[in-house]
């Protein structure tokens, strides 16, 4: 395991399969710009890592991210108070970019933006006693690191005003029903489920999933026509490749593939 710049995030390797780690545990992993900072580069190592094939993103303790630091929140309005505004957008563009899937492990508690930081990753695993939801307005402001965006492409126009107009917490079975999140476990579980799922989605094929995830990225702010002819062009880039023939091979064999991201 990898500390990361100044200690706040960690990165950790596992076969085809990175964990990314919140690491303030004393502090519920509450995100400031130092932690947001870390956890940006241990994304960016781990997407660059030529093994890692999926991600895991997690908290280190029993809470997965307790929100925004708020003696930061509080000063933010300060004109002296050195806060960075753009290191949050900057975090989530980054994990917006990740090439590889990602899977975040929620458990026990992640509001406000600990929600929002989770809307980014392909797949939300959650525990079942998760405190999980966008509460801003109750807080005198609005979530404004992408909620507003990413909410509505995720349930729905209507359930994401529900969610964010409310400022109530989501049940977990709730937000497994309508699609929030993919899988609901006992908090004590949630770790062990990302990395599972994380694991499983590694035996897929590289080159196969990170053109699939462009693909479906581009889905909803692009006319059908030319979100085809994306896709056939990147169906076409893996046509030559390793993996491809392999792929068919294994099958044809009666094997599993032995993918190399080729």
């Amino acid at each position: 395991m990898e500390a990361i710049g100044g200690g706040l995030a960690t990165l950790d390797i596992d076969d085809h399969r990175a964990d990314v780690t919140l690491s303030r545990p004393e502090k519920r992993n509450a995100m400031t710009t130092d932690l947001m900072k870390d956890l940006a580069l241990a994304l960016e190592r781990a997407d660059a890592h030529e093994d890692v094939r999926s991600i895991a993103l997690l908290g280190e303790g029993p809470v997965f991210c307790a929100g925004m630091d708020l003696h930061m929140m509080r000063s933010r309005g300060d004109p002296d108070s050195g806060v960075e505004r753009d290191t949050f957008p900057d975090l989530l563009d980054t994990l917006d970019s990740v090439s590889v899937p990602t899977v975040a492990g929620i458990k026990r508690a992640a509001p406000a933006g600990a929600f929002e930081l989770t809307l980014p990753c392909d797949f939300r695993v959650l525990g079942s006693e998760a405190t999980y939801g966008v509460i801003e307005v109750k807080l005198g402001t609005f979530p404004h690191g992408g909620a507003t965006q990413r909410l509505p492409r995720l349930v729905g126009l209507a359930k994401a005003k529900e969610l964010v107009l409310s400022g109530e917490f989501i049940d977990p079975a709730e937000a497994e029903a309508c699609g929030l999140v993919n899988e609901v476990v006992p908090d004590e579980e949630v770790d062990d489920a990302a990395r599972a799922l994380a694991d499983s989605l590694a035996e897929n094929a590289p080159l196969g999933m990170e053109r699939a995830k462009r693909a479906l990225n581009a889905a909803l702010d692009t006319p059908l026509d030319e979100g085809l002819q994306l896709e056939r062009a990147l169906g076409r880039e893996i046509d030559d490749t390793h993996d491809y023939r392999e792929g068919f091979e294994a099958r044809i064999e009666d094997r599993e593939p032995t993918f190399e991201g080729r």
